[in-house]
């Protein structure tokens, strides 16, 4: 399907057929010897199982990711492994986060017990008080009578009384317990607006397998909770990771480097801000983002990412004699190589390319977005960007955006 060249990768998202006029059409295509393809990727790793990390960067910014591998490759830009880990040490690690995965699911289904039972909830299940809800929407979605008897065994068979136990089975809630109960459906809310348009999310499972992923992250970073946006992120990783768990963990490394932007502080409120950059960094480099977020990543990779995250999740910090040699620069995405050469690592933490980006489409449209006479012309304007902006131009004109500023904040 994808080997002929200049094939667009949109069958791999398979639109449905009652939204194919609406979808635009992707502006990624194969590129034979420069789309990272499967025999690429399978001959960058060494018998052991090493990855030459430094010439698979170089193919993904040439030609992207092919579409067949790019859940693999966004396993590894995203620091789930270690390029310098071999094929049996990153099977234990994935067989051990499939289990602390299942364990996190049933303290969750515990609270809660539609977790992991192949539904959701799209109404409020408890108040802000943490009582249950008598909610008719919610009495249908839960649909007590037909539960299965693991659920109903020994219960009251009351429907209000039996909600009730449900909700509040193992005693009273603490006030983390009723704020992620207070996110459950507007994660259900969420999740139903995620990518409508494709065939995958017709299914009943795929919709309840991102409720379910959704649901036990806002317990498990409860400093989070749950964001509108999270979904449209977490959306391409179960599609391209069919293990639920592997998912999860793909997409709690990708909230590690986005969470800051959706917490809310005394100052800003991060969700704002975070949503305001993918609108425009979709809106330039293309109408489905997980089609280019590779791109983004392979030019922020970090090879420490995988150290630095497992060292976090242990609570084991490195000790200065323990951190082996330097980075190579040659191991780094573009982005991360220009830190390194310009000492960015050695003061404030760098911005991420993302705020680059839109920069560049700001830059791109300023003559006319200082024209617009009100909100609804600005948005106009960015939309009228999909169409007429390339995303290799933009991520061109974010790098060298990030080049003027750092030249300027070095002679400042």
């Amino acid at each position: 399907m994808w080997k002929v060249a200049g094939t667009p990768a949109d069958s791999y998202y398979q639109v449905r057929p009652e939204y194919a006029d609406d979808v635009p059409e992707s502006k990624f295509r194969i590129k034979a010897g420069k789309t990272l393809s499967p025999r690429k990727w399978n001959a960058a790793f060494s018998s052991e199982g090493y990855l030459d990390i430094g010439k698979t960067l170089s193919r993904i910014h040439r030609g992207g990711v092919h579409p067949s591998i790019r859940g693999e490759v966004w396993e590894f830009l995203l620091g789930c492994y270690d390029p310098k880990s071999t094929f049996d040490e990153r099977e234990q690690i994935r067989q051990r986060r499939r289990v602390n995965y299942a364990l996190l699911k049933e303290e969750c289904r515990e609270m809660f017990p539609l977790v992991g039972s192949g539904k959701y909830v799209t109404a409020p299940i408890v108040t802000e008080d943490g009582e249950p809800t008598q909610d008719p929407i919610i009495l249908q979605q839960i649909n007590l009578e037909n539960e299965p008897a693991s659920l109903t065994k020994g219960k009251d068979t009351s429907r209000g009384s039996q909600m009730t136990k449900q909700l509040n089975g193992h005693g009273p809630m603490d006030k983390k317990e009723i704020q992620w109960k207070l996110t459950l459906h507007q994660i259900g809310l969420d999740v139903l607006r995620t990518d409508r348009t494709l065939v995958f999310y017709e299914k009943q499972e795929n919709l309840s397998k991102l409720w379910d992923i959704l649901a036990v992250y806002s317990w498990f970073d409860a400093d989070v909770g749950y964001c509108q946006g999270m979904s449209d992120l977490c959306s391409p990783i179960i599609i391209l990771l069919e293990d639920e768990a592997d998912a999860f963990w793909c997409f709690e490394r990708l909230m590690r480097r986005l969470r800051g932007n959706f917490r809310c502080t005394g100052r800003t409120v991060g969700v704002e801000a975070q949503l305001g950059n993918i609108a425009s960094v979709t809106q330039v480099v293309d109408p489905k983002l997980h089609q280019h977020l590779g791109m983004m990543w392979a030019l922020e990779y970090d090879p420490d990412l995988s150290s630095i995250y497992e060292g976090h999740q242990t609570g084991i910090a490195k000790s200065e004699g323990s951190k082996g040699k330097g980075k190579s620069r040659r191991q780094c995405g573009k982005f991360e190589r220009e830190n390194l050469r310009n000492g960015g690592k050695n003061g404030s933490d760098p911005l991420p390319i993302s705020v680059f980006l839109v920069a560049s489409v700001l830059k791109y449209k300023s003559s006319k977005l200082t024209e617009a006479r009100g909100l609804d012309e600005v948005v106009k304007i960015l939309n009228d960007i999909t169409g007429s902006l390339d995303a290799r131009k933009a991520c061109i004109g974010a790098v060298k955006l990030h080049k003027k500023y750092l030249k300027k904040a070095k002679n400042a």
